[in-house]
């Protein structure tokens, strides 16, 4: 195996995961996360030797792979517009875990770039800059899609928050308080 190749398998083993878990996020659907995970492995690919000399090659991967989602995101609204019929989504079941089923629910309703917000600041822990650079915005821009995703969220799951704060324990690997 050539020297850049293997540079991308190890990229590749390394992202995988992450990119995947991002990719549900983004769309509700494992299915649907697998497709943009290898469109955004094979664009990335494509660009390896310009990618690998990046400081960090994951921030291009996953900007593909976020902006793959928007556009076909896009593409969705135009064909069902076009065609007056309603898209269906599916979702994973969830084994138990109710409160990720209300959240993967609640986020299926806010905008894709305030589920892009959300997802990428509180499940990728990115921090306002990175979000901003990664979805080729402003720091204010991303900030108030956090405030208005995060005050539609409260709105829809109650004013205490127990399923917000319940899951980004789960997440820390605290489990019940």
């Amino acid at each position: 195996m050539a020297a850049e190749e293997l540079g991308f398998a190890e990229f590749y083993a390394e992202q995988y995961g992450r990119l995947h878990r991002l990719g549900y996020w983004l769309t509700g659907d494992w299915g649907q996360a697998e497709e943009l995970v290898q469109e955004a492995l094979v664009r990335t690919w494509w660009r390896w030797p310009v990618v690998r000399r990046l400081d960090r090659p994951g921030d291009y991967a996953r900007r593909v792979l976020v902006n793959r989602h928007r556009s076909l995101r896009r593409r969705a609204l135009v064909e069902a517009r076009h065609a007056a019929r309603l898209q269906v989504q599916t979702t994973a079941p969830f084994d138990g875990h109710e409160d990720a089923a209300v959240l993967a629910a609640a986020l299926g309703r806010l905008s894709p770039r305030q589920r892009a917000v959300v997802v990428l600041r509180y499940q990728e822990d990115l921090s306002v800059v990175e979000v901003a650079r990664l979805l080729g915005t402003s720091v204010g821009a991303v900030k108030a899609a956090s405030n208005r995703a995060l005050a539609r969220l409260r709105s829809q799951l109650g004013p205490s928050d127990e399923v917000l704060t319940r899951s980004a324990r789960r997440r820390r690997g605290e489990g019940e308080r």
